[in-house]
């Protein structure tokens, strides 16, 4: 055989081997953007990579016209951290997780546009819908009428990702993976109950940082702005750090997980002030 038809050959061969970037493998992050209803199950095969372009792609262009044009900020920030710690590979629990979230906020785009009122068997779908057509009319402007609104819509796209690695999949979360999700659970309560947060932190701020119970709204402001990547990704950050150590191991109340978490995330908050 000529060298030409060798070179071919392998060719050939590699392209059987070598995996395939998320864009060969199926829709591009533009094109589930432009059509709105790309399924978790092809979420799932986005590289997380792709994964963030397709959060911003959402919120530069359709979620544009809702007025969402930074409303998953911090979501980015979750990726970013999946990304540079390679976690949530296709296939994985917590890209099965993820791919729920994210199905989710671009399922609620759709329905709130008026382009399709399909869910896709997604709970978290109709909430972000509901969610992003207050925020459209001007109704969520109070700050804790709009973290919880959020944080309702986020809980019910995540339950569900939980539902398709556990349930769909019969994948279980590792121990680490486990610990770390508690950290988002936590996270999440806090978006949903705004008012007995700054109470816990009130009387226990104290315990944690003498300026805590002090500063303890801008510094929940700060925690909890869905704008912003870099609170989520630091959360993130300590998190993994926390549940790769399990020092939280049996801690499941919420002044449990505030005690864990919250000194590190104050000295995070002070550093950026």
């Amino acid at each position: 055989m000529k060298r030409s038809g060798w070179i071919v050959v392998f060719a050939l061969l590699a392209s059987l081997v070598m995996p395939l970037p998320a864009s060969a493998a199926g829709r591009t992050p533009g094109d589930c953007t432009a059509a709105l209803d790309c399924t978790a199950a092809e979420i799932n095969l986005m590289s997380m990579d792709d994964r963030l372009e397709f959060v911003r792609l959402m919120q530069s262009g359709p979620g544009a016209q809702l007025d969402a044009t930074d409303r998953w900020r911090n979501i980015e920030g979750v990726i970013t951290f999946f990304r540079d710690h390679n976690m949530g590979a296709p296939g994985t629990w917590v890209s099965y997780v993820d791919s729920g979230i994210v199905e989710g906020v671009e399922r609620g785009i759709a329905i709130a546009l008026g382009r399709s009122q399909d869910e896709f068997g997604n709970p978290g779908s109709r909430k972000w819908a509901t969610y992003l057509t207050k925020l459209h009319a001007g109704q969520l402007t109070v700050r804790n009428v709009h973290d919880k609104a959020w944080g309702e819509a986020e809980q019910a796209s995540t339950d569900h990702g939980v539902v398709l690695a556990e349930r769909v999949h019969k994948i279980k979360p590792t121990a680490v993976e486990r610990r770390f999700f508690l950290f988002s659970e936590f996270y999440r309560w806090t978006l949903r109950n705004r008012p007995a947060a700054l109470d816990l932190l009130a009387v226990y701020g104290g315990l944690i940082h003498p300026d805590l119970a002090r500063q303890r709204v801008p510094f929940l402001d700060w925690f909890t702005d869905v704008g912003n990547p870099v609170p989520s990704r630091k959360g993130c950050e300590l998190a993994y750090a926390f549940a790769r150590l399990d020092p939280i191991a049996g801690l499941f109340t919420t002044v449990d997980l505030l005690l864990a978490y919250i000194p590190d995330l104050f000295r995070e908050y002070r550093a950026a002030a």
